[in-house]
């Protein structure tokens, strides 16, 4: 059983980005995307703040977004780099499992990672995901390298849409 503290609130600015660019994609018919809440269990809460200061998850999580781009399914994950090296132990193997089994019913999966200190965005295809996942799960390396990312995979903010990740949507998966 999974507990949670503080560290759960990491991503959250990433989070809080998409979910700003998922109120515009929305409003412009363009996507209708949600974030899916972890379900917990508070275990310890702060009288004065109502708080929750420790929790347990009551069971694995999928990824955090689910929905539609256009009449096709989309599910992604939001991750945080503060290195340059990003450790294949954030990606769960449930989580590439659920992405596997949603690429089978002709959906979109993908991870956004930001990565913080040089303040950009990167489309992880699920290809790519799969790669990495089983390069370190067979012995090899256990992060993925920036250096060794796709550069026309790289994004920034794009006007007033944050994390503009429809358009590799349709660069990376739909340009085929």
């Amino acid at each position: 059983m999974a507990t949670w503290n503080s560290r759960g609130l990491r991503g959250s600015f990433l989070e809080e980005m998409i979910n700003k660019t998922n109120d515009i994609y929305k409003q412009n018919n363009l996507a209708l995307i949600q974030k899916i809440p972890t379900p917990i269990t508070p275990i310890n809460i702060n009288p004065d703040n109502k708080q929750i200061t420790l929790a347990y998850f009551e069971k694995k999580s999928t990824v955090d977004y689910i929905g539609a781009v256009q009449g096709i399914p989309v599910c992604f994950d939001a991750k945080e780099c503060k290195t340059d090296s990003f450790p294949i132990h954030n990606i769960h193997e449930h989580q590439v499992e659920f992405m596997q089994d949603f690429i089978r019913q002709e959906g979109i999966a993908f991870i956004i990672i930001y990565y913080v200190k040089r303040e950009c965005y990167y489309y992880l295809s699920f290809d790519e995901i799969k790669t990495y996942y089983d390069r370190a799960m067979t012995g090899g390396r256990k992060s993925i390298s920036f250096d060794e990312l796709v550069d026309t995979h790289f994004f920034n903010r794009k006007g007033n849409v944050l994390v503009p990740y429809l358009d590799m949507i349709q660069s990376v998966e739909l340009s085929d």
